[in-house]
């Protein structure tokens, strides 16, 4: 867990979890929302969801691509618990590129 946990709303975890679920479009709305965009907790499951999203997307055609969204799923759901998650590669590129 990190350190923004403490000002951490329910409705940012609404919208971090439905990052994960709906994405790459929820990621992009997001970015777009200025009241959402630089809220920490969102702002750290968000770049994250986006690039998940876009590998689902890129994989669709093979299993990969279904077994990304069901990752997706229970990345949602520890989103939506509160929860910081760490997703192999991608939270490292993330935080290195500092979206996150």
């Amino acid at each position: 867990m990190s350190d923004f946990n403490a000002e951490v709303t329910s409705d940012d975890k609404l919208w971090a979890a439905l990052a994960y679920v709906f994405s790459p479009l929820v990621p992009v709305i997001l970015m777009l929302m200025e009241d959402k965009k630089n809220r920490p907790y969102i702002k750290s499951h968000n770049a994250q969801a986006l690039i998940l999203g876009v590998i689902a997307v890129v994989t669709s055609g093979f299993c990969v691509g279904i077994l990304v969204w069901f990752y997706a799923l229970y990345l949602a759901y520890q989103a939506y618990q509160g929860q910081t998650v760490v997703i192999p590669l991608i939270t490292d590129f993330c935080k290195n590129q500092g979206w996150a």
